[in-house]
C-alpha cells in the first residue's frame, strides 16, 4: 500500500495478497497499525499529496489524480477535512516553511506532517466536530 498508495486497495485485495480472510486481515491490520486499512491508505495519500504540493509545480488537479483520487472535488473536500486547510493554502505555507527546514531530516518532517486520523472523517462529520471549512472545532475554556 505504501509503494502504490495511488492504487485502489480494497480489503478483499489485501486479504487475497496476504492469504487470509477479509475479516481476519482487517482485524489484524487495525491491531498492528492502530487504524483500519482504508484510513491508513487515506493517510498515505494525504502525505503524498502534501509532498507533491510542497515539492513540485504540479497543478492541484494533477496532484489529486497522481495520489489516487478520481475526482478533484472529493480530493479537495477530503484534504480539507483531514488537514483543516485547502490544498492551495497548504502549498503556500509548506513552501514558505520549507526554506526554514532544509536542515531537518526528511523522516522527521514526514512524521510531523502525518495527518491524525484516529477517527473516520465521516464520523467527525456525523459528530459535528468539523467546522464549515472542514477544520476541527475545539472549545476554548
Amino acid at each position: 500500500m505504501d509503494a502504490a498508495s495511488h492504487e485502489e486497495w480494497p480489503v478483499r485485495r489485501l486479504a487475497k495478497v496476504s492469504g487470509v480472510s477479509e475479516a481476519h486481515f482487517a482485524r489484524s491490520f487495525k491491531q498492528a497499525f492502530g487504524v483500519p486499512p482504508h484510513r491508513y491508505l487515506l493517510t498515505r495519500r494525504i502525505e503524498r499529496a502534501r509532498a507533491l504540493l510542497r515539492e513540485t509545480d504540479l497543478s492541484i488537479t494533477e496532484v489529486a489524480f497522481q495520489t489516487g483520487w478520481s475526482s478533484l472535488g472529493t480530493f479537495g473536500r477530503t484534504f480539507r477535512d483531514v488537514t483543516g486547510e485547502s490544498p492551495g493554502v497548504i502549498r503556500a505555507r509548506d513552501r514558505a516553511a520549507l526554506q526554514a527546514l532544509d536542515r531537518v531530516p526528511a523522516c522527521w518532517l514526514a512524521a510531523a506532517h502525518r495527518p491524525d486520523l484516529t477517527i473516520a472523517v465521516s464520523e467527525k462529520r456525523r459528530r459535528g466536530d468539523l467546522g464549515t471549512n472542514g477544520a476541527e472545532e475545539t472549545e476554548v475554556p
